[in-house]
């Protein structure tokens, strides 16, 4: 089971490995002794408090810092897209992708339930792309990421697109070694999805809101819904944008730029030191 939801865990494309370590202490109702049941009275029932000092997602983090080392080494972005189901991420992803190409090497993981439609679709674009099922777990982890990995070819210099499972719950727990979390929220889902779902907006570095080009036909403020955002996560920054028209585009390939100079930098002393050595 996933140790923050409770969810199906297990994969179908790669293992899904989680460490379960359970402590129950139940009391059903008050006890009564032999000679209290034939009159039906009661003794008030002995509880005890148990406290589980393990963090839980420890395991994850030390596979994330190994996923994020590798990445440094090849000085890869990597970005992971998570939000609700039908945001338009995968579109949104295939896009990007065709404007980065000739531009800068890419990747992608591509996370579902099941089936491998999505990355068909990824793979379409001549992307470079690894299936990820899950099965009926609700989100990927940096263990799944990092046997992702061994599969792909690292686009050194370029963007690893993780596409996260859709769900604005649980991805918000889970690093998977990635230099941002970029959360999607569209158009057809209320403006106030922010304030309900304040983990993964207050974990995200952007917050891109999709299909602006359906904002004359349904009832979403985007000033409102960035707002909100920034309400959870002070100084978020918010691009709108749509997919389709390809309006606001340019901002979100400025950011990916600048991401993409700023994470080249970071890296430069990295591959000095391992030049020298």
């Amino acid at each position: 089971m996933c140790v923050t939801c409770g969810c199906e865990s297990g994969t179908v494309a790669h293992d899904h490995d989680h460490d379960h370590d359970h402590d129950h202490d139940h009391d059903h109702g008050a006890a009564t002794t032999p000679g209290e049941r034939g009159f039906g009275v009661l003794r008030p029932a002995v509880t005890r408090t148990v406290s589980l000092e393990q963090d839980l997602l420890a395991k994850n983090d030390r596979y994330a810092a190994g996923n994020r080392a590798r990445f440094a080494e090849s000085s890869v972005l990597a970005l992971n897209l998570v939000s609700s189901p039908g945001s338009g991420k995968t579109t949104l992803l295939v896009e990007t992708l065709r404007a980065l190409t000739g531009r800068h090497p890419v990747a992608v993981i591509e996370g579902d339930q099941q089936t491998r439609l999505d990355a068909d679709r990824i793979a379409a674009t001549g992307a470079p792309v690894v299936q990820l099922n899950t099965g009926k777990g609700c989100h990927l982890d940096a263990h799944q990421v990092g046997h992702a990995l061994a599969s792909l070819a690292m686009p050194a210099g370029g963007v690893l697109f993780i596409e996260n499972v859709g769900n604005l719950v649980c991805p918000a727990s889970f690093d998977l070694g990635e230099a941002h979390k970029v959360v999607v929220l569209s158009v057809t889902e209320g403006d106030d999805k922010p304030l309900k779902y304040p983990d993964m907006f207050r974990a995200a570095d952007l917050c891109l809101i999709t299909k602006s080009d359906l904002l004359p036909y349904v009832p979403f403020d985007a000033a409102r819904a960035a707002d909100n955002a920034r309400l959870v996560h002070p100084g978020l920054e918010c691009l709108t944008l749509s997919s389709t028209t390809h309006q606001g585009f340019d901002a979100w390939l400025a950011w990916l730029e600048r991401e993409l100079h700023a994470c080249t930098a970071r890296a430069a002393p990295f591959a000095a030191h391992e030049a020298r050595a």
